[in-house]
């Protein structure tokens, strides 16, 4: 979902603005109900991670599309579109999720390597604008479904989630054997293909989301601060070809009345962002390949960033000013997601009472003790009513008693990254092992443990 516009329309403007314009029709797909699959009540915390991040990889891997690979929107019908619908940014997250479930032994290597590469040739071929993807495609034909009715082209924000993804694919898969050089040579092409300085709109001083052959730049949205966009701007200034400089950063990205904060909120300083930090899928996106860790730059340290985010959601769902059934120490996590409603950008700000389970467990790097009470209250104790397929179901209400049936490509992924970041950091050392992201986080003037000199 565009969860950034979404969250700005809410919070941002004054207009009274109704989540039914973004809810979704939708129909069950058939598939395993959570009360039919049975909890290991003797699993020690190692093994639940375990559990937890091979049953969501199985949404990448066992109900990715036949033809393209690529990662579905979601586990049931919507939009109107049927099951053909597959997702640019959500299988950047899928993946990052192959990738660990290779490292961890669950897949052989070659039959990742091979699965990825069918991936990639797909995308060869698949319809794109100057380089950039659409949010959505067929993922048997390849052609743009709009994702609405002016946005019917490129979508730089998707795609940057799909290229922190394949960025990461390109430096796992490094032997020298001919299905992982062809696999990291077409990664190549396709990332030097994308002209990231179109997105200026002319040579302005910010990049914007997107861009249509058939309606410009009607959509009108440039990416400034602070939000879930900060990889679009580092992938841009790593660019060799088409790259944007670091003017489009400071004057562009970083410039909002929503960007510096520095207020505290339940005795935690959040240096950058919304009040009380918004959705926390700001916290993932970004920095499922970006390493948050001794991550810094003038605006902010990204680690205090990130965690005193977390933080604040946290503390706020165990203060529950609203009342809120179930919500406390064990039971927090506010996010976009699915809710009784449609489909919101929850937050301390924007709170239905709606749970969604990647809120906390993408949060493991940040706050692992909290995000493994959360974890052994979501599978133990609610586990025959949220506990599934793929995994956990997208999110639930208690005070509403409404539990969904759904699973969605974008909140499944971090989940197996995020976790595998906190146990072994694999993603981050992948793509910070990148030479050309090295270089854009010196043009931007970032500091990281992870740099050479």
């Amino acid at each position: 979902m565009k969860r950034l516009v979404l969250y700005f329309l809410v919070v941002v403007t004054t207009s009274s603005f109704q989540f039914s314009a973004f809810a979704q029709k939708t129909s069950a797909k058939k598939q395993v109900a959570p009360s039919q699959v049975t909890i290991d009540k003797n699993l020690s915390d190692s093994q639940l991670l375990d559990l937890v991040q091979k049953q969501t990889f199985k949404y990448f891997w066992d109900f990715g599309h036949p033809v393209s690979g690529m990662a579905r929107e979601r586990s049931n019908v919507a939009y109107d579109y049927g099951h053909e619908v597959v997702t640019t940014g959500g299988t950047g997250f899928g993946v990052m999720a192959i990738i660990v479930a290779t490292d961890r032994k669950w897949i052989g290597r070659d039959t990742a390597a091979r699965r990825l590469l069918k991936l990639v040739n797909f995308l060869l071929k698949a319809n794109s604008y100057h380089g950039v993807f659409p949010h959505w495609l067929n993922g048997g034909t390849g052609k743009t479904i709009p994702f609405s009715r002016k946005d019917d082209g490129a979508d730089l924000v998707e795609t940057s989630y799909l290229f922190q993804g394949l960025l990461c694919v390109r430096q796992y898969f490094n032997q020298d054997n001919p299905v992982e050089h062809e696999l990291r040579n077409r990664i190549g092409w396709l990332w030097n293909e994308i002209e990231w300085n179109w997105f200026t709109h002319g040579g302005q001083e910010v990049l914007y989301w997107h861009w249509s052959p058939n309606n410009d730049w009607a959509m009108n949205f440039p990416l400034r601060g602070y939000n879930e966009t900060l990889i679009t701007y580092i992938l841009a200034a790593s660019a060799d070809r088409y790259t944007v400089g670091s003017e489009v950063y400071n004057r562009g990205w970083a410039q909002s009345n929503f960007f510096k904060n520095g207020k505290t909120f339940y005795g935690y300083t959040l240096p950058l962002g919304f009040d009380y930090g918004g959705p926390l899928f700001f916290t993932h996106y970004s920095f499922l390949g970006l390493d948050p860790r001794g991550l810094k730059d003038q605006y902010a340290d990204y680690w205090e960033q990130n965690k005193n985010h977390t933080l604040i959601n946290r503390a706020y769902c165990v203060a529950n000013p609203k009342k809120f059934k179930g919500y406390g120490e064990n039971c927090w996590g506010l996010t976009a997601s699915d809710n009784y409603e449609g489909y919101g950008a929850h937050s301390p700000t924007e709170d239905l009472g709606v749970i969604t389970p990647t809120a906390a467990l993408s949060a493991f790097p940040y706050t692992p003790e909290y995000s493994m009470q959360a974890l052994k209250h979501f599978y133990f104790d609610l586990g025959d009513k949220i506990w599934g397929e793929y995994g956990f179901v997208d999110a639930f209400s208690e005070s509403k008693n409404w539990y969904a049936n759904s699973y969605l490509a974008i909140d499944e992924g971090p989940i197996v990254v995020m976790i595998e970041n906190y146990r072994t950091g694999l993603l981050w050392k992948l793509f910070m092992s990148c030479p050309e992201i090295q270089r854009g986080l010196k043009k931007l003037d970032f500091e990281s443990p992870t740099q050479k000199n």
